[in-house]
């Protein structure tokens, strides 16, 4: 029997609390997003979350535990190989990855794939390696403009991003030489999961801007997910922010893209007042984009007081038959060397306004947890190979 009739699950991307058992063997020692944020903000106001028992998981600086939080809360640890975006959001909805995907962080793609790249589109490869994507226009895109040459870069993310100014380089051609950098990046030596198209306008350093018509070269999930059985069991399935690329689009039914955390959580907020049977999916990137890899605690910790506060929107329109569950997909370590993702364990809060019950939950073998229990909650059984133990019937 259906126990909720919609479910929202919100991914704060890349919050971490506390190293995985094998942590080191990723190279990271001592990581601890969400400790070592907590660490750096002389206050750290999150209200919401410390009432769902956030604060309880671990002890947290500037934050005390909620004496009587009003939901579940646990521990998750991942038990693919790998700590990227794609490995943990599938790993969520089922998927055990063996093989991590590439990055190019530290040295740039190697000469091989650029020769072929530059071969098979009749460009020049200038830039080759990690930066921001609006630092690297400042840096390059003058160049482009008057040489015809192809800026691709890639960021402590498992992708390669080619740009290509709008009016110069010309979108369709830019999109052309994506789908072959994709082909390419399927070698396993080299494969990347996104290839991304990055088109921009302006003339000169100091005008250019991204546009809206960046396009996403996803790989597909390499198995069935509990999205692809929820859609083909006629259920509702709402992504919000880079899920339905994440995803490459499989198993979704509707897709809302969001301009940032703040306007992830105002969409999702707005999903919340329509009706609809099935999952709300919804990722917050700014956390790991704007926060994490670009080590600033202090700017993660202000967004997630932001999430804190449309959290306070978004509960109590929560109805007696949702259920809503926050997670991580991996952590990021803004205090952390380098720029890479850090190998942790991710929180999982979980809250329905008709629960009598709450307190600590028992630490998860999976993210794959919080799939099986969507499927259970929908009356789905998982497929075989699919990972993750449900805790549908501990939420009570």
């Amino acid at each position: 029997m259906q126990r909720f009739k919609r479910i929202f699950t919100i991914v704060i991307d890349s919050l971490g609390v506390g190293a995985m058992p094998d942590s080191e063997r990723f190279g990271d020692v001592g990581v601890d997003t969400l400790g070592h944020i907590a660490e750096n903000m002389k206050e750290f106001r999150i209200p919401n979350l410390t009432q769902l028992g956030l604060a309880n998981l671990k002890p947290l600086a500037n934050v005390a535990p909620a004496k009587a939080p009003m939901g579940y809360y646990g521990k998750l640890k991942e038990a693919s190989n790998g700590k990227d975006t794609m490995t943990g959001h599938w790993e969520m909805m089922g998927i055990y990855t063996t093989t991590p995907f590439q990055t190019f962080t530290d040295t740039g793609f190697p000469p091989e794939l650029i020769d072929e790249l530059e071969k098979r589109t009749g460009h020049t490869v200038i830039g080759n390696k990690s930066a921001s994507g609006t630092e690297i226009l400042e840096e390059l895109a003058e160049e482009e403009i008057a040489t015809g040459h192809m800026i691709v870069y890639t960021s402590a993310d498992s992708v390669l991003q080619i740009c290509g100014n709008e009016e110069t380089f010309d979108l369709k051609e830019l999109y052309r030489c994506c789908e072959i950098a994709r082909e390419l990046t399927l070698r396993e030596e080299w494969r990347v999961g996104r290839v991304i198209a990055r088109p921009y306008v302006g003339k000169k350093r100091g005008e250019f801007v991204r546009t809206s018509n960046r396009h996403d070269y996803a790989l597909k999930p390499s198995g069935t997910t509990a999205l692809d059985l929820l859609k083909e069991n006629g259920y509702d399935v709402i992504s919000v922010g880079k899920i339905r690329d994440i995803f490459d689009g499989e198993g979704i039914t509707k897709s809302h893209k969001s301009k940032s955390s703040v306007h992830g959580m105002e969409q999702t907020i707005e999903v919340c007042r329509q009706d609809f049977t099935g999952l709300c999916f919804v990722n917050l990137v700014d956390f790991d984009a704007l926060w994490g890899h670009r080590r600033n605690p202090v700017g993660y910790g202000e967004e997630l007081e932001r999430f804190d506060e449309k959290l306070g929107i978004l509960l109590p329109l929560l109805k007696e038959d949702d259920l809503l569950l926050i997670t991580a997909d991996h952590g990021n370590d803004p205090t952390y060397t380098g720029t890479d993702h850090t190998r942790e364990k991710v929180p999982l809060l979980a809250y329905s306004p008709s629960m009598k019950g709450s307190g600590p939950l028992s630490e998860g073998e999976s993210f794959g947890a919080i799939g099986a229990t969507i499927l259970q909650n929908f009356g789905l059984s998982k497929k075989d190979g699919m990972i993750g133990e449900s805790i549908l019937e501990r939420l009570v």
